[in-house]
């Protein structure tokens, strides 16, 4: 037996029903009778008398629209000026609550509500589809007993509108008991609609005009598609309604007076939904395949373009990108990587609708929206893989904790094939996908670690199931998600959501099917309309464009769990979603905000109206409140604008950032009072603190007094250039580059893997000031063995990469003895072998080095025309110089670290350092591996008489092997040109002032 999700009613949803009930404020219970036919045939419940009972609104609007400034004063919502909006023909109010927090059941205790106090008996729910359509009754059939118990008994009935049984249109224009008419706004936004068509069976009267008579109060639902077309407004208004409510997570027409919102931000700051984690499989230093995904193909001024997804040559390895393709571009050219010579270059671009593709003139010979790679197959597999371990985890977190919560994953498809395919005879097999999940859930159940969980022993065939709509013979088959053949897959997915959060008990024979289930595999058209509580993986296997968006995506398994018992379990610790993504958690969290954005929803803006709500103050005898209101908040965002604290974008600027980590702001008279709470708005919209002050922001000048005898001595010890030449031994660097030596190792230390693929996850935060994803956790990916990979020519990419000879190149490859991990991966073998010679190269090129200093010098007078500003502060980047002593040149030091900033305040109160130089950008030394800029120049005395000369390279980790070999060879480079220009310099690598001494 089934489990009952038990309900009870939240806090904010409790808000969100008498934000409806405040509308109708000093409304008395009133019915309006009407005449329904004089000639209602014998038999009819209606033969008596005819009539009709509707509902009556006695309020005027002038009562109605203080009603519902006041419902938005509670709610945090700027008034409105008007009941209509859009040109509505009858009051409309939008409640915004986000997926996953329970709308349908705020709207039916809405309906029940408005019946106990205000007597109203007719509702019309119109929704956008039959997803939607079937989400309702379900969530009307489980809630029935609950509000029963609720509202002592009432009797409420709900039907969906059916064309081919209109009597029952009759029944609910008759109903003295509260009735809920739910259809879709097909079935009545065009005149051959049957609901717009005289009937015989209602005496000639159109169904439309019946439900009009009952001036019914309208649910809205998703309202963004339904009334999204002035002929559905039309058919919105020709129901008569007496007023409408509208209800979803998004409202893209923000003209309707909003009388309450729970965002999604609200939802996820207060635990109402589950958090999400996003997780992405990427290669790790793959390109060793000619990688082609096409993306898109558009048409526009400049002729067919085509967006393709490729590897391409980054300076260590290769990242896969998506790059603009037009007809005759080369692939080698465009991505730098010799695997895509054979592709060839583009032949032809075809953007037909449905018949989109790119064809090349090597091979592959076209690719489509349909195409897959070898290496997309392989991501597949550790996608599948990967959701299978986090089902089974969590599954072993829960038990091991004592929560009895069913742990669902569900996959999104695009093609039925890749679940399930038929042969001749019509038998059914496993698509793809569906045996790549069988095989990976027998390997991964089967792990000691999963062996204490509940369904170990249940065979994997019965552990998965589809929701795909079906032909005439149960042959499941691709749909749109919108058409009457989906109407069953739908009402199997809500007939079956109590069964699949059940767990499977063998000991009772009568234990359903969708309890042993814990795997769904559904079509990415049924897309919204129906979700499940403990859904906590969500897949995308998706090989053609990515029709479902990410907002739907989520929305099947935002909404917090439950036990066994059908009782909510909150808090994040259980409520994580894991979305396993196409791209990496940071596209994903760029992504679903730009989504958010697009649906009408502002990060991070500030608006005219963006303190309208802030509470000045609060009647204690009537608790009526008193907001700043829009004039007042209109005259402060244009001050804001006016004094630098927004840009023109509505943005906060340094300055009002920084007035926030000061907890103080300068603001008119008028709004000293409340600086708190505007300060707490402020902080809202803003992502980060981080900050440099403006104020300490100032312009370093010259010392001109220390510009004399000990900056003299120090500067005509280190003003001089030098000339270099290079002895190069090129049989050592072959020796070397082949097996390494005391510094470095060797190409035959290197070792590959094959196609590792990196697992990646990250939490996605989401604030007023934005959707932001973190890292969390990395780790790599079994995945299946691959075919071998076509061999590229490392001779030619290794003499690219490193400028030598091809003649020096073959020699050092004919010395090393681990060629076969080139073939196992040859990109990773080339890359590293390119930075081992180069290594190995700077290196000898710096043993072999020898500077000769000459006559030209370096600029004195540069350190007088150079323009320098500085930050002052703990978060600055400048210390400030003791102008009295003469030890630097200007009176602030400018540094490029934390580490430096240390060394410059030491070094201004240590009395053996004389004088000190932070040299400059244009103090360049020349080297064979580019200019290098040293970091210090000192004069130090010791004994009172030895004057010693240091220049200092300041490191946080002064160990040599932790530099990067080209700039260690730098480095070396620089120590030798100062040891040519004068042997009195000494070199020192410090992260300490104090280290100079030794």
């Amino acid at each position: 037996m089934s489990l009952k999700i038990r309900f009870e009613t939240l806090d904010y949803q409790t808000d969100a029903v008498n934000s409806v009930i405040q509308v109708f404020d000093g409304q008395r219970i009133k019915e309006s009778n009407f005449t329904i036919t004089d000639d209602a045939p014998q038999g009819s419940l209606f033969a008596s008398d005819g009539i009709g009972i509707g509902n009556r609104i006695i309020i005027n609007e002038e009562q109605m629209l203080k009603n519902v400034a006041k419902a938005q004063i509670l709610n945090g919502i700027v008034p409105s000026d008007s009941l209509f909006g859009n040109n509505a023909a009858f009051p409309q109010f939008n409640i915004e609550m986000e997926t996953g927090t329970g709308k349908t059941f705020v709207y039916l205790k809405t309906i029940l509500e408005l019946h106990k106090k205000y007597g109203f008996t007719k509702f019309v729910i119109v929704v956008p589809s039959v997803a939607i359509k079937e989400g309702v009754l379900k969530t009307f059939k489980i809630t029935r007993s609950y509000f029963k118990k609720q509202y002592s008994g009432v009797i409420y009935d709900m039907f969906m509108f059916d064309s081919s049984k209109l009597d029952r249109v009759r029944s609910f224009a008759a109903s003295s008991t509260i009735d809920i008419m739910v259809t879709t706004i097909q079935s009545f936004n065009k005149e051959t609609n049957v609901m717009n068509r005289e009937s015989d069976q209602l005496s000639g009267a159109r169904p439309i005009d019946l439900i009009a008579e009952t001036r019914p109060i309208v649910i809205i639902d998703e309202p963004q598609s339904v009334d999204n077309t002035d002929l559905a407004k039309d058919a919105l208004k020709s129901l008569n309604p007496s007023a409408g409510f509208r209800y979803s997570a998004t409202h893209r027409d923000s003209t309707y007076p909003k009388i309450y919102q729970l965002s999604a931000v609200d939802a996820y700051d207060n635990q109402l939904v589950k958090q999400i984690e996003v997780a992405g499989i990427e290669i790790d230093e793959d390109g060793n395949r000619a990688h082609l995904r096409l993306i898109d193909v558009k048409t526009g001024k400049k002729g067919i373009s085509a967006k393709i997804e490729v590897y391409k040559k980054t300076r260590n390895d290769a990242d896969k990108v998506i790059l603009n393709f037009k007809a005759g571009d080369d692939m080698f050219t465009k991505t730098k990587l010799q695997v895509y010579d054979e592709v060839g270059f583009i032949q032809d671009i075809n953007a037909t609708p449905g018949f989109e593709s790119v064809t090349f003139s090597g091979k592959p010979e076209k690719i489509t929206l349909e195409s897959a790679t070898l290496e997309d197959e392989a991501t597949k597999r550790a996608q599948i893989s990967k959701t299978i371990e986090e089902h089974l985890n969590k599954e072993l977190q829960f038990k091991q904790a004592g929560q009895h919560i069913k742990v669902l994953s569900l996959f999104f498809l695009d093609k039925v094939e890749n679940y399930r395919i038929y042969d001749d005879e019509g038998n059914h097999k496993l698509g793809r996908y569906a045996k790549i999940f069988e095989e990976e859930y027998n390997r991964l159940i089967n792990l000691s670690k999963y062996r204490e969980l509940n369904d170990v022993d249940v065979p994997v065939s019965e552990v998965h199931d589809g929701y795909f709509s079906a032909d005439g013979k149960g042959k499941l088959k691709d749909t749109k998600g919108d058409t009457v053949a989906d109407e069953t897959t739908y009402e199997m997915i809500m007939e079956n959501k109590e069964g699949l959060l059940t767990f499977y008990d063998e000991t009772k024979h009568h234990t359903a099917k969708a309890n042993k289930i814990r795997f769904i595999f559904s079509h990415s058209a049924l897309k919204e309309g129906w979700d499940n509580p403990n859904v906590f993986q969500i897949a995308t296997l998706i090989e053609t464009k990515d029709t479902i968006t990410k907002r739907q995506k989520i929305g099947r398994g935002l909404r917090i769990a439950v036990n066994e018992d059908g009782v909510r379990v909150p808090g994040f610790s259980v409520n994580t979603l894991t979305v396993m993504a196409n791209e990496s958690y940071k596209d994903f969290a760029e992504g679903l905000q730009k989504e958010y954005e697009e649906d009408g929803v502002t990060f991070g803006v500030f608006e005219k109206n963006s303190f309208a709500t802030i509470i000045v103050e609060r009647d204690e005898i009537t608790d009526e409140l008193t907001i700043l209101g829009k004039e007042k908040s209109t005259v402060l965002f244009n001050y804001f604008k006016n004094e630098g604290f927004i840009n023109n974008a509505g943005r906060a600027t340094d300055k009002l950032k920084q007035a926030i980590t000061d907890k103080e702001i300068e603001v008119p008279k008028e709004f000293v009072g409340v600086v708190p709470q505007i300060l707490e708005v402020a902080q809202s919209k803003v992502k980060s603190l981080e900050i440099k002050d403006a104020k300490d922001k100032v312009e370093v000048k010259v010392v001109k007094e220390a510009l004399a005898d000990d900056f003299l001595e120090l500067w005509n010890k280190i003003k001089y250039k030098t000339t270099y030449k290079i002895n190069f031994d090129s049989d050592k660097l072959i020796r070397y580059a082949a097996r390494g030596n005391e510094s470095f190792d060797g190409i035959d230390s290197i070792q590959t893997h094959k196609g590792t693929y990196l697992y990646k996850k990250g939490i996605v935060e989401m604030s007023q000031a934005g959707i932001e994803a973190d890292e969390s956790t990395e780790s790599s990916v079994r995945v299946a063995t691959r075919g071998a990979y076509k061999l590229p020519d490392i001779i030619t990419f290794l003499q690219n990469e490193t400028s030598l000879t091809r003649k020096t190149i073959v020699a050092i490859l004919q010395s090393v003895n681990n060629l076969d991990s080139f073939k196992n991966n040859p990109l990773s073998y080339m890359n590293q072998a390119a930075k081992i010679i180069n290594a190995i190269k700077n290196q000898l090129i710096v043993d072999g080095i020898e500077y000769t200093r000459t006559n030209d010098e370096y600029e004195q007078k540069l350190f007088t025309t150079e323009t320098l500003n500085a930050y002052l502060g703990e978060k600055g980047n400048a210390v400030k110089a003791d102008e009295t002593k003469h030890k630097t040149v200007y009176n602030y030091v400018v540094t490029d670290s934390t580490i430096e900033k240390e060394f410059a305040r030491k070094a201004e109160k240590d009395e053996n350092v004389k004088f000190y130089i932070k040299l400059p950008d244009w103090f360049k030394i020349r080297t064979p591996l580019g200019p290098y800029n040293p970091d210090w120049a000192i004069l130090y005395e010791k004994d009172d008489e030895q004057h010693l000369y240091f220049i200092v390279e300041t490191k946080g980790d002064v160990s040599f092997e932790q530099l990067r070999p080209h700039e260690r060879a730098k480095i070396l480079a620089g120590e030798k040109h100062f040891k040519a220009v004068d042997t009195d310099i000494r070199f020192r690598r410090a992260s300490d002032e104090a280290e100079i001494r030794s």
